[in-house]
């Protein structure tokens, strides 16, 4: 017999879950599937232990360099640092996924590739099962792209590359976008000799210029070879380490390295799903076609990355939301992406929320300032000085339209900036909140107050 339920769900990461929660406070019965990994991305190969690792790379950095006065020493077991972040995903991917869903009576969970044979029906492990709605949210992938040579000399991926047990001694990385750069510092503070191969003219392309110079030139401080415009012809085995023959302006260059990691994008899951039977469009790159209350058909919504950009854990759960409040209550909630700040976890990290300055220029008449963290007191005082935070303005109304911070703590600090967008405040309602002193927050009520002044001139707290 055909199990029947109000909204099935192809999926199993934060936008699936987010909204198999929701629908499940609507009292509707609820169905996930999943053919990977319960959890998806974020709590398996994404947020959780790229940052654990990161986290330990600081914490390792910091005690063989030291502070000034401190002096201490520390040594590596790259196998034990693995095994410990395996532990926390499999701690965190029971506790926040299997058993939520075990522990809700509207919520089943199977495991399992699901195909639509109907808009009404998936089949999952040779079994039927009939939905009133669906969320399509089986998220993205790494996209490897046809290098020559590549399948034969080798590669990982950032899945993959999380699974060593055994330190590379160096690392080529192909890609300048958020990955390649978390990646590439993390295992360089470990002890690695990282080389990153980015085809277009900078690293992170699609944040503010400024963001991108300060942070190519703080890793290529911190050891980290980088090459922008960089066009690869092949790769090629040698031995025991990879090959990658690259094109550097006039010069070709044949680099080596014992691992090469692609991180050239991501793309989306959505093959062998069967959406022609269900009336789902993908465009030219596979990700699915959604209005902008994120439904694909008549009876299909779908979020999180495998509709495409912006793809963030929070993101996905937002749109997850969303998606089951329009599809089991007959709302029409739609997503303000404008306000939704981004991290990536560098260091220093880099915190972005709202318009880059070429953005705002479209539609208003914009005004731009910028201030180095080395102006921050608390940058200062704990030597952390390193980074850049600019702000971009409406001219004529003063209101904030986007903030770009590269500095420590950026990625908890952008908060402020994200609700100061959200709620439309200006410049001056920044200016004229009391911020505690000395914190990294104040670099955002810093560069409110370059608009009128220098504050390279001003007291400590001065207005």
């Amino acid at each position: 017999m055909t199990e029947k339920y109000d909204l099935a769900i192809l999926g199993s990461g934060s936008a699936a879950f987010a909204a198999a929660l929701k629908a499940s406070e609507y009292g509707a019965k609820v169905l996930i599937t999943e053919f990977d990994e319960i959890g998806g991305t974020c709590v398996n190969r994404g947020c959780i232990p790229t940052k654990n690792l990161i986290h330990a790379s600081l914490i390792y950095q910091n005690s063989v360099k030291g502070f000034q006065g401190i002096k201490s020493s520390a040594s590596l077991d790259f196998a034990s640092l693995i095994a410990q972040k395996d532990e926390l995903v499999a701690e965190l991917r029971n506790a926040k996924y299997i058993s939520v869903a075990e522990s809700d009576e509207n919520i089943d969970l199977i495991e399992g590739r699901a195909y639509f044979t109907s808009p009404s029906e998936i089949k999952v492990n040779g079994e039927r099962y009939r939905a009133e709605k669906f969320i399509i949210a089986t998220g993205a992938r790494p996209a490897v792209p046809p290098i020559k040579g590549l399948e034969e000399a080798g590669y990982l991926t950032s899945r993959t590359i999380l699974q060593l047990e055994e330190l590379p001694e160096s690392l080529i990385i192909i890609g300048g976008g958020y990955i390649a750069l978390e990646i590439g510092q993390l295992f360089s503070r470990l002890g690695s000799q990282v080389t990153i191969l980015e085809r277009g003219k900078r690293i992170l392309s699609r944040a503010e210029p400024i963001i991108s110079e300060h942070l190519h030139r703080y890793m290529e401080e911190d050891g980290i070879t980088i090459y922008t415009s960089a066009s690869i012809s092949e790769l090629r085995k040698a031995g025991n380490e990879g090959e990658v023959v690259v094109k550097v302006g006039k010069q070709t260059l044949t680099l080596r390295a014992e691992q090469i990691l692609v991180a050239t994008g991501r793309k989306p899951n959505t093959e062998n799903l069967g959406l022609e039977n269900a009336g789902v469009e993908t465009d030219s790159r596979g990700f699915i076609k959604v209005d902008e209350e994120l439904r694909a058909a008549e009876n299909v919504w779908a979020a999180g990355d495998v509709i495409g950009e912006p793809m963030a854990t929070p993101v996905a759960a937002k749109e997850g939301i969303a998606a089951a409040e329009n599809a089991v209550a007959g709302k029409h909630r739609t997503v303000d992406y404008n306000a939704i700040p981004r991290a990536i976890f560098t260091h220093p990290e880099v915190g972005i929320v709202g318009m880059t300055e070429e953005e705002a220029e479209k539609s208003f008449t914009c005004s731009c300032r910028a201030l180095l963290m080395e102006h921050v007191p608390k940058a200062r005082a704990t030597g952390e000085s390193r980074g850049i935070v600019k702000m971009v303005i409406d001219a004529r109304s003063k209101r904030i339209l986007g903030v770009h911070m590269l500095g420590d703590r950026a990625a908890d600090v952008i908060h402020e900036a994200a609700l100061a967008i959200k709620h439309r405040m200006t410049v001056d309602d920044i200016i004229d909140m009391v911020h505690v002193y000395p914190t990294m927050s104040e670099a955002i009520k810093m560069v409110a107050q370059t608009f009128y002044k220098d504050v390279t001139k001003l007291s400590c707290c001065a207005e």
